[in-house]
């Protein structure tokens, strides 16, 4: 029986070194998603961060996670011994083993500066990286809110306050009327190739050039047949607070204010930037009272014109629920957003993937998990 052992504890030995091959697939299957969520969630940790932080006139930093390394380390050692007896020494055996297991990820930040920040984050967005969300499924109301300034001279509310800073009830009207086509499938967003002539004076022959850019349009009543009275009201409103021509139901979204584009073929609209859209969030955050009246931050922006729910509400407190659904802590309060307001998360998700439009022109690279495959 004593002879047996050493060939067992081998054995087990083997089989505990031949369990190590396995580790790498395992854990890939659960990292995949892990670290997909944990990225999520220091994402939203960050935007909330930086929402809050703009309220109180805080400049935000924002680190990249540039790359992940999870380490795993699996060791076994197994080992027998086995005395078959001589004089007095009785027969014994004894086996041995030992398994060892560790993790010790590494994560690689970089700060976004200098010229990735600038793109990422102060230049305004441009309507043909915006609205095609639209027509992805987001509600173009929710999504103009967010990031339009102006629409044809029709201002959003302004963080900054001051005059008119609620910005103006046919804005909000036209939003409204905007939602009810998309409803309807008598709204459309297309993304066209434009091409575009430039002379080079300085070359010889004063030669022209063609390039192409691309450009987005509103189509405006789709369809040309079948349109309910509300459509075609919804349609005749739209029109008259762009001041736009009746002749055409296509009309090119393009940057800039009401007065630098004719209007009747073409809808300017000015756009905010990322921290813009940040700003204008922060502003509309309830803070504690004694915040407003001790100096640190301004009273909250209100909203009018049947709008005057907070694009994205944001509690505050001396502790958050458990199950928030993104929370952090600034100064001595704490602010979180509701898991069950899921107008607010769904706002907060759309501006995380607005950020992340905005981040993938920047040299910024996307980050890189690398998991042990064995």
């Amino acid at each position: 029986m004593f002879r047996t052992v050493p060939l067992v504890a081998a054995l087990c030995a083997a089989c505990l070194a031949a369990g190590c091959v396995h580790v790498g697939p395992t854990r890939l299957k659960a990292d995949q998603v892990d670290y997909a969520r944990a990225l999520g969630d220091a994402k939203k940790r960050a935007i909330l961060a930086a929402v809050i932080g703009l309220r109180y006139g805080d400049a935000p930093a924002f680190l990249t996670v540039s790359s992940i390394i999870a380490a795993y380390t699996f060791e076994t050692t197994g080992g027998a011994t086995l005395n078959a007896g001589s004089g007095a020494m009785p027969d014994y055996a004894q086996a041995t083993g030992s398994v060892s297991y560790s993790n010790r990820p590494t994560f690689t930040f970089t700060p976004t500066t200098g010229d990735a920040f600038a793109s990422a984050y102060i230049r305004p967005l441009a309507p043909s990286l915006v609205l095609p969300l639209a027509e992805g499924g987001v509600p173009i109301d929710l999504l103009l809110r967010i990031t339009a300034q102006s629409i044809g001279g029709l201002q959003n509310g302004n963080a900054l306050g001051g005059e008119n800073s609620a910005g103006a009830p046919g804005f909000f009207e036209l939003l409204r009327a905007l939602r009810r086509l998309q409803l309807a499938g008598e709204l459309n967003v297309e993304s066209r190739e434009l091409e575009t002539r430039t002379r080079d004076k300085a070359a010889s022959g004063n030669s022209v050039a063609n390039t192409a850019q691309m450009g987005v349009f509103l189509v405006i009543g789709a369809t040309t047949s079948g349109e309910s009275p509300r459509t075609a009201a919804d349609v005749a409103q739209v029109r008259k607070l762009l001041h736009l021509s009746a002749k055409t139901r296509s009309y090119e979204v393009v940057y800039g204010p009401s007065s630098t584009y004719r209007k009747g073929e073409r809808i300017p609209m000015v756009t905010r930037s990322v921290l813009g859209i940040l700003s204008d969030l922060g502003a509309q955050v309830q803070v504690p009272p004694e915040r407003v009246s001790d100096g640190s931050t301004k009273p909250t922006v209100g909203l009018i014109g049947g709008e005057t729910r907070p694009t994205i509400i944001v509690h505050s407190g001396k502790t958050a629920p458990a199950d928030a659904y993104v929370t952090i802590a600034y100064g001595p309060s704490m602010y979180w957003v509701e898991r069950n307001d899921f107008d607010s998360k769904y706002a907060f998700t759309v501006v995380q993937n607005l950020m992340a439009l905005a981040e993938a022109d920047t040299s910024n690279k996307a980050p890189v998990v690398t998991i042990p495959a064995s």
